[in-house]
């Protein structure tokens, strides 16, 4: 990983508002001088003799306003009896004023305050520190507010639809992701084959972590890490919808790796989350291991997600996502995926072969319907859902052939299927091309399954009156805070519950 890996986002979307940088470093510098000064009990007209200066430079620099000299610098540090590293250290600051008076003037600096037109408070010696407490607390308080009014429905479709786009035009494929991935699990020990625990255990030790298993996780979360003590949480058993222990741990692991901060925007969180799902999936699935097993498929015309997902030990819905970062760059085969609910809800959808997957005028496409004559919506109509269901789909944008599993998730009506489908030209290389199942669809045409034959609309318009279902999520504002949805509280008294005593 290069100098500015930790700092770069892996998957590039442009720029992202920084609403929380750093303060510049004159100012922190500024604030440790006047704290060793004042600790070695000098005025700043004793330290102004001491080191050749004026009292007024020294104001300028302990103010942020002005930056020493290295050799009024090294002056100043000899005299306070501290090495000139402790002035500009990349450290919290030194004490708690210190920090206060640090936060306050980046917050006063920001555009979201300078927007008011309100004056600058100067965080002085005068000012007491119940006040400095106060405005910091505000301040902190109108940031989050800025951010939770920019988090809307709107603005998270819109920042997915951008990612998913993104993604399309690089085939998605990061391969910095899968090389930092694959370097990360073979110094683990991987070999070969899938992913053991142990191997994803030996990984997070070479970070300085330990993983532990709690059956009280926070309620919303996944996972928790202690950066304090160098602990991931993880829970007990898998959780329902697919997501395993191992690439959880891993997931929880990619952050560091990745060196991401705390997401300032919605979009920003999105794309740390597709970030360390990359990661964990080029992990768990090594494209030096996944590769060769793909290619080998191919030759005997005999690809087959459900072959992948047991090779490697992953979920069904897992695999696809995997194939899908592989099949164009690597095998060449323009693809599509569907994850759809079983009342034909897309729940994630992808494609670079065309496929016209249901949008809003926005461009969105989770929560759209899946035409009911795709293979996605098809398969819950078969009796046999132990192994893959294929058909042929006839679209207005060509013929598909698509591969589709069931699976469930927690409670009722939880069902979902997961599709990975190919234009007609690339059929050849898969399992399941000798189907004579064929459907036709005309979607985005209403006529074709959204709206009712005429005849029947005559009969039933003025005669049915039927009790609509209220889903829950239509009415549940949208996660909001650096990590949109996780709750705060809950979470620092599970992690002071668990801290080593």
């Amino acid at each position: 990983m290069g100098d500015d890996a930790a700092t770069r986002p892996y998957i590039d979307l442009g720029e992202v508002p920084d609403t929380d940088a750093t303060p510049s470093d004159s100012f922190t510098l500024g604030r440790r001088l006047r704290h060793f000064r004042g600790r070695a009990g000098l005025t700043l007209a004793q330290l102004a003799e001491a080191t050749g200066t004026t009292a007024a430079q020294l104001s300028h620099i302990e103010n942020g306003r002005r930056e020493p000299r290295l050799s009024l610098l090294q002056a100043i540090a000899r005299t306070l009896g501290v090495p000139a590293a402790a002035l500009i250290a990349d450290e919290p600051p030194p004490d708690r004023r210190a920090q206060l008076e640090i936060a306050l003037e980046h917050a006063q600096r920001s555009p979201l305050y300078r927007e008011l037109g309100a004056p600058v408070v100067r965080p002085g010696r005068t000012v007491p520190l119940p006040v400095l407490e106060s405005l910091t607390a505000l301040h902190g308080e109108l940031a989050r507010r800025a951010r939770e009014a920019v988090a809307t429905p709107e603005e998270a479709r819109r920042a997915t639809t951008e990612l998913r786009l993104h993604t399309q035009r690089i085939d998605n494929h990061v391969p910095e992701l899968e090389e930092l991935a694959e370097t990360a699990i073979r110094r683990a020990g991987y070999s070969g084959g899938a992913v053991t625990h142990r191997t994803v255990a030996r990984m997070a030790e070479s970070l300085g972590f330990a993983i532990i298993h709690t059956p009280d996780l926070p309620h919303s979360t996944r996972t928790v890490t202690d950066l304090a003590n160098g602990r991931i949480y993880l829970p007990p058993a898998s959780i329902p919808g697919g997501h395993g222990l191992r690439s959880l741990a891993l997931q929880a692991m990619a952050h560091r790796l990745l060196g991401h901060g705390r997401p300032t925007s919605y979009a920003e969180f999105l794309r740390q989350r597709l970030e360390i799902t990359y990661f964990a999936a080029a992990a768990l699935v090594p494209r030096g291991a996944a590769v060769p097993f793909l290619e080998d498929a191919k030759a005997r015309k005999d690809l087959a997600i459900e072959d992948f997902r047991d090779a490697f030990g992953i979920t069904h819905q897992f695999a696809a996502q995997r194939f899908i970062n592989l099949a164009t760059s690597q095998l060449g085969i323009p693809i599509h995926f569907v994850w759809a609910a079983d009342d034909g809800t897309l729940i994630r959808g992808w494609e670079n072969d065309g496929i016209a997957l249901p949008e809003d005028a926005t461009g969105s496409i989770e929560g759209q319907v899946v035409c009911r004559y795709w293979a996605a919506r098809q398969v819950f109509g078969q009796r046999d859902r132990t192994t893959e269901y294929h058909q042929y789909t006839d679209t207005p944008t060509g013929t598909y052939l698509e591969a589709t599993q069931t699976g469930s998730g927690a409670g009722p009506g939880s069902e979902f299927s997961i599709t990975v489908g190919v234009p007609f030209n690339q059929a050849k290389w898969f399992r399941g091309r000798e189907t004579t199942v064929r459907t036709q669809s005309r979607c985005p045409d209403a006529s074709c399954c959204r709206r009712p034959p005429s005849e029947l609309a005559q009969r039933w318009a003025d005669q049915a009156w039927p009790s609509a279902q209220v889903h829950a999520q239509v009415l549940r504002p949208l996660p909001s805070g650096s990590f949109p949805g996780v709750d705060d509280a809950e979470v620092y008294a599970f992690l002071e519950r668990h801290a080593p005593r």
